[in-house]
């Protein structure tokens, strides 16, 4: 249903209600701004599968008083592993705290971390902050405000338009805001490997909060971890997996479109290992979806006066190294803190000064040097073999090398 409007007008017009939109509307609403947020679904509720919030991301929404409700839904993340397609150990690092960083990673059902984020929004700013059913379709702006541009869902009749300071498109992949900054951009970029995700309750694996990444794209890759602990009362975890493999083609993206496990799961077939049974887990579970791996070329602008985007509508990217949210929370944060300046447009100018160089840096940096960098390498040299000893295939100086390049890359997006 839709929602009624308040009838006072908006600082900020923020158009969807994800997590980059709703985590914009805590932080602004805590700067002391009126917000209202505009959200396509009729209904908001939990979907997806697994995210990860990285020690960067997990400060701001501490700040925002968030944790204690986080925490108890998500897994403290504090392992990560680097296997062979054989089940070999590669390399092992430690994360979140006990790698020095002040926050913790949490793995987290997207549901669940959207549920937090909407409450909160909820409690703070009130039932009318969030209308639903509404699609954007667009905008018109002058020197006093912007005007969105707005049908209803259910039946596509055309509404007021609602008019604010500012505007913020948070619509994700398919923004139509973004389209109407850029009508003539190219298509996404297929970076020539497809991914299917899904979620199995079993039973916790190395220790219960490591995050693996193993395998190589060509001849198929894993990234596995658990999102939620006990989920029924006999001590198994809710396990995330994603599985990647070179692929010709692919179906259009949209995060939500069903899958086949028998579209990959032969590339696994083997893999049975001490610590986990592979093909059990992905055979038993709940539902699968799939999604190329695409992203985006960096824009030249994000925004145009009063109207600029935030997260996957400004810096869609390949989902490797878990910072396709984790940035969205940092715009949102970069953007309260811009919006202090009076002048609305020289606010949202400094807001992308600051970010679109940061974000693109990642977008890039996942194409070309992302962190599952270390098992590309092994992968080749061993020639997709088995190995005696991993210190003759690569030292641990350069697998260190190999995962600072990342870090260093996306240090800039790391406020």
């Amino acid at each position: 249903m839709i929602h009624s409007e308040d009838s006072s007008r908006a600082d900020v017009l923020i158009v969807g209600a994800g997590i980059g939109g709703l985590t914009l509307a805590l932080e602004l609403h805590a700067a002391g701004r009126q917000v209202q947020v505009l959200e396509v679904a009729e209904e908001l509720g939990a979907v997806g599968v697994g995210i990860n919030v990285m020690p960067h991301a997990t400060r701001v929404l501490a700040e925002l008083g968030l944790l204690p409700a986080l925490s108890a839904m998500a897994v403290t993340t504090r392992d990560g592993y680097y296997f062979n397609r054989f089940g070999q150990q590669i390399h092992h690092e430690t994360l979140g705290t006990g790698a020095t960083h002040a926050y913790p990673q949490l793995s987290i059902h997207r549901g669940d971390l959207h549920t937090v984020l909407l409450q909160a929004v909820r409690d703070r700013l009130g039932p009318h902050a969030i209308r639903t059913g509404v699609k954007c379709v667009g905008f018109n702006q002058d020197r006093d405000g912007v005007a969105a541009l707005v049908e209803a869902t259910a039946d596509g009749r055309r509404l007021p338009p609602v008019r604010a300071d500012a505007l913020v498109g948070c619509d994700g992949i398919h923004s139509a805001i973004r389209k109407q900054l850029h009508p003539n951009e190219g298509a996404p970029v297929y970076s020539g490997v497809n991914m299917w995700r899904g979620v199995t309750v079993a039973p916790p694996f190395l220790g219960g909060a490591a995050m693996v990444r193993a395998g190589w794209l060509t001849t198929g890759k894993l990234v596995i971890y658990p999102i939620r602990d006990n989920v029924d009362g006999q001590g198994n975890q809710l396990i995330n997996w994603v599985a990647e493999l070179e692929t010709p083609a692919h179906k259009a993206r949209a995060w939500n479109t069903p899958g086949e496990l028998t579209d990959f799961s032969l590339a696994f077939a083997d893999w049975k290992f001490d610590w986990l049974d592979v093909p059990a887990l992905l055979a038993q579970a709940e539902s699968v979806l799939e999604y190329p791996m695409v992203d985006q070329d960096p824009l030249p602008f994000w925004g145009e006066g009063r109207v600029t985007l935030l997260g996957d509508a400004a810096h869609p990217m390949v989902p490797r190294g878990s910072n396709g949210a984790a940035q969205a929370i940092l715009d949102a944060r970069a953007l309260r803190e811009h919006l202090a300046e009076p002048d609305v447009e020289r606010a949202l100018a400094h807001y992308e000064a600051e970010r679109r160089p940061a974000t693109s840096s990642v977008v890039l940096a996942n194409r070309a040097t992302p962190p599952d960098a270390i098992l590309r390498e092994v992968y080749e040299r061993t020639g997709d073999r088995a190995f005696d000893d991993i210190s003759n295939v690569i030292s641990p100086d350069e697998m260190e090398k190999l995962l600072q390049q990342y870090r260093r890359l996306t240090a800039g997006a790391d406020r």
